[in-house]
Formats: structure tokens, C-alpha cells, sequence
């Protein structure tokens, strides 16, 4: 069992292995970075295994509002079975910089660690990525050394010093993207001691005496080893002195540079924006990989380090489930309005999605589903008293019988059926015949279903929906493949 840092002692819950177990009162709940009301975030993972889009993580996580109805920020702390050092990993400082914040998103979704331990923050900036501005109130990345307690940003720049400055934290990283290539000399408009892409950012050469403190000297080694795996020679990583210290009045309003005052070695890491976001996320994870290894920090990911996996990762990693996963979405190529969304009466949405920079919004009578600075969809709801008397439906699925739970996908061929239970009424979204109220113990075939009442933009994957009486009880989805596809073991584990 490892045990909370100082500022977090009295929170109330316990490390065991990689999860943090959810305090036993509302109060110590509430304590952790004084997050507001009483929702916490659970950190540990488990490595993903077959396709993401089958809600495969076992890490569900909630967009937390604050007292202003602000989003505020996520810590994960993610905890080897073997001690070792730690590393703090901050992304999405700067809300239009998606490669850096995405990177940050990876590591908590899709990595595991054996030794050592990574904090992340993938979402420092959270209502500025949502909003896609580089800060909202401001550029948040020259606030630090002082904030005014009148700024918007106050609260979320004070809970990221107190997370930087404790003891646990080893080597700080805060992620960015920036413009063009930095080059030692002038080659042309992008690539010239003015841009800032494909480097590594040091304020000063070293701090003096202190662990991992020749920041100059592990850089150098760091990009010379991420230079050995470069796409294109133009890519290849620089480090960059800003020689904070000596007059860099700029730099010196920097999280970095209050990390190193504080006597933290820390290191801002740049990918440029000449690259799409998926390479941009490649690279930083090449840079944040080899820092590990420097560190000594053990991990595993699920996926081979390529830009294609990266691509698929970020692009597949956008699922969402309702009020204990009695309804689940799958928006990684959602249409641009879901209608008729069926959610609990009289009450707060409550959802667990797969990456932590979900977040949804409402917006009038709609909510508002944003992935990072993308806006995936908008949900039209339609307001039920819920039903918990039942968890799972059985399904012939091309004539095999499957018992599929609330919250889950479920994989056909070619035709599937509910099976009837008594007091229970199905309703698959876009099929429909004459004279059928209750559409279980009916075979219903993919080209009898609209294609325009998918959930997709592919027309692949419907809604079964599960009523009781006028109550709600429950949807599972049904997704068409090929014989190819369906010939996997497709089923879904729920956020949970």
C-alpha cells in the first residue's frame, strides 16, 4: 500500500496496486484538490486489449465541475507495484495545443506502469481545450509566480503548484505544441531560433545539487536517443535555453520555471504544429518514453508505439455510459445530433466516459459532447423515471444466444432477437412494422433497420432500448459487421 502525500493526508481512502479505493465520507471525498461537491477521479489502469471500441478500459472517468460551473482539471496517479521515482506529466495548459493534451490522455488510458510512479494531468486548461482558445482568461502558462485571487484561473493554478511541490514528484513535464521547428540557426521561416516545435525546453542548464538536475546535459541525451526513431530527419528534437534566469521575463511567469524554484527539475516539451495532432502525440510520447526510461519508471501500453495506433487510439477512445451503465454511447464516429436519448427524470446527468477529456455540457435543452477541442455531438434527450429491476437482456445473435448487460455492446452478422420477458417491452430505434408494440421475439434483420437512427455515421450500430411500464430500464447496443468481424469475440466490458 502506498500512501497519499502530505497535502492529501486525511482525504480517507487507500492506495492498494493501482486503484485508489472512493473514501468512506462525503467530506474527505470532497478534500482531494479540494475538488468541488463529491465526485472524485479513481486513478490505476488496466491495459486495453482487443478493439477500444468495445468500452475495453476499466478506468471510467467524469468531467468535475466547479462552485463557478467551471471544469476543472484531473489528477491521475498511477502507481507502479515496484517503488521508484516519479514523474508529473501536465498537458492542455494552453487549450489549443490538442497534440500535448492528447499524449497526457494516453498515458492515462492506455499505459500501465511496474515501477515508478506517473502522475498526469491531462487537462490542466480543461474549459479552454473544450472551448478550443489558448486560454480563455488569459494565457495560463504565465501566471505562475503569482496569480490574483480575482482571476478565473486562480483556483486551478494554485491546485497545480500544490501538486508540482510535493515531495513525492521527481521531474516535472508540461506539454505543448509549438510553432515550427526550433533550429540553433536561421534556415528559414519555420525552422530558426524563434519557433519553438520539436524541442526540448529547459530554463537553465542545470540545478545545483539536486537528483536528475543536470536538466541540460539529460535533455541532449534524451533527444539524441528520440532522434535515432524519427519519421523525417526534419523532425528531429533540439533542446532550447531559454536561459530563464538570466533575464527571461516571460519564462520566468512559466509553470516550469516555478517547478524549478521550488527546486523540481522540470522541462517543457514541444511538438510542432506543422504536424498533424496524431504525429504531434507520437513524438511526445517518444520524448516522455525515453525520459522514463532515464528515470527508471517500468510501463507497458497496449498499443505498438506507430502513428497509426496513436491515430486509432485517440480516434477510437470516445465511449460514454449513463446512471451506472444503464445507457452507453459509443461516439467515435457519432452523427452530429443523437435524438431521443433516453436520461433519468428530475435528476443531474450523470456518465462515465473512456478518456478523461470527455466532457459534456448543457446547453439549453441539449447537451453538448466535446473529446478534447472537438465537439462529437449533441444529445437531444428524452426524460424517464428509470427502472433498476433488471441488468441484462438475452439476445440470439445470428442464431447463437448471448446474455448482454446494461451498458454494452453486443456484435451481429446479419439478424438478431430480444428474448421476451413478461412485463418488459423492447424498442430497437429505427425498425419498425405495423401492428408490433413490443419488438422482442422478433427477428429483426440490419436492412430492416434505418440506416438514419444509427448511432454512427457508418449506419452500423443501433440502440436496443428496454422499458418497463413508462420507465426506463435499460439500452444495449447492437453493432453490424462483416462475417470477418463478426467471428470475434466482440463483447463489451462496461465503465466500470
Amino acid at each position: 500500500m502506498t500512501r497519499f502525500p502530505d497535502w492529501l493526508q486525511g482525504f480517507g481512502g487507500e492506495t492498494v496496486g493501482k486503484r485508489i479505493t472512493e473514501p468512506k465520507n462525503k467530506a474527505a471525498r470532497s478534500k482531494l484538490l479540494d475538488m468541488p461537491g463529491d465526485r472524485i477521479h479513481r486513478t490505476g489502469i488496466s491495459l486495453l486489449t482487443g478493439l477500444t471500441l468495445f468500452l475495453t478500459l476499466a478506468c471510467p472517468h467524469q468531467a468535475a465541475m466547479g462552485a463557478a460551473g467551471r471544469l476543472e482539471f484531473s489528477l491521475y496517479r498511477n502507481d507502479g507495484s515496484e517503488p521508484g521515482n516519479t514523474m508529473l506529466v501536465v498537458g492542455g495548459i494552453q487549450g489549443d495545443e490538442p497534440g500535448g493534451f492528447n499524449a497526457a490522455s494516453l498515458l492515462v488510458t492506455h499505459y500501465r506502469f511496474t515501477r515508478g510512479a506517473v502522475w498526469v494531468v491531462p487537462n490542466l486548461n480543461f474549459e479552454s481545450i473544450v472551448k478550443r482558445s489558448r486560454g480563455i482568461y488569459g494565457d495560463m502558462n504565465r501566471k505562475f509566480p503569482a496569480v490574483s485571487p480575482s482571476d478565473p484561473d486562480f483556483e486551478q493554478v494554485e491546485k497545480i503548484k500544490r501538486i508540482i511541490i510535493d515531495q513525492e514528484v521527481d521531474f516535472v513535464f508540461n506539454l505543448h505544441d509549438g510553432s515550427g521547428f526550433y533550429r540553433e540557426h536561421h534556415v528559414d521561416r519555420l525552422r530558426n531560433p524563434q519557433r519553438w516545435g520539436q524541442s526540448i525546453i529547459i530554463d537553465q542548464e542545470s540545478i545545483a545539487p539536486i537528483r536528475f538536475g543536470e536538466l541540460g546535459d539529460v535533455a541532449r541525451q534524451i533527444a539524441a536517443r528520440v532522434n535515432e526513431q524519427l519519421l523525417k530527419t526534419d523532425h528531429s528534437y533540439r533542446v532550447k535555453n531559454t536561459r530563464t534566469r538570466e533575464g527571461n521575463r516571460e519564462m520566468a511567469k512559466t509553470l516550469t520555471y516555478y517547478a524549478i524554484n521550488n527546486g523540481k527539475p522540470a522541462v517543457g516539451v514541444e511538438a510542432s504544429k506543422s504536424l498533424p495532432t496524431h504525429l504531434r502525440a507520437f513524438y511526445h510520447l517518444q520524448v516522455l518514453e525515453a525520459y522514463m526510461r532515464r528515470l527508471g519508471i517500468g510501463y507497458e501500453r497496449s498499443f505498438e508505439l506507430t502513428p497509426q495506433s496513436v491515430k486509432r487510439s485517440i480516434e477510437d477512445n470516445i465511449q460514454v455510459s449513463f446512471y451506472d451503465n444503464r445507457v452507453l454511447l459509443d461516439m467515435a464516429n457519432a452523427r452530429k445530433k443523437l435524438g431521443y436519448v433516453p436520461l433519468k427524470k428530475d435528476a443531474e446527468i450523470d456518465y462515465q466516459a473512456s478518456s478523461p477529456l470527455v466532457a459534456i455540457l448543457r446547453q439549453g435543452s441539449r447537451y453538448r459532447v466535446s473529446y478534447g477541442n472537438r465537439r462529437i455531438t449533441e444529445l437531444h434527450p428524452q426524460f424517464f423515471e428509470y427502472d433498476s429491476s433488471r441488468h441484462f437482456i438475452a439476445v440470439y445473435v445470428d442464431g447463437q444466444r448471448k446474455a448482454v448487460g446494461f451498458g454494452r455492446m453486443v456484435v451481429a452478422n446479419e439478424a438478431f432477437v430480444v428474448e421476451p420477458q413478461e412485463g418488459y417491452r423492447v424498442n430497437v430505434i429505427g425498425w419498425r412494422r405495423a401492428g408490433v408494440g413490443n419488438e422482442s421475439g422478433v427477428e429483426i434483420q440490419r436492412k430492416e433497420i434505418a440506416r438514419r437512427f444509427s448511432v454512427d455515421n457508418a449506419g452500423t450500430t443501433f440502440r436496443i432500448e428496454v422499458y418497463k411500464d413508462d420507465k426506463f430500464t435499460g439500452m444495449v447496443l447492437i453493432k453490424f459487421v462483416d462475417e470477418a468481424g463478426a467471428s470475434r469475440d466482440q463483447a463489451a466490458r462496461p465503465l466500470s
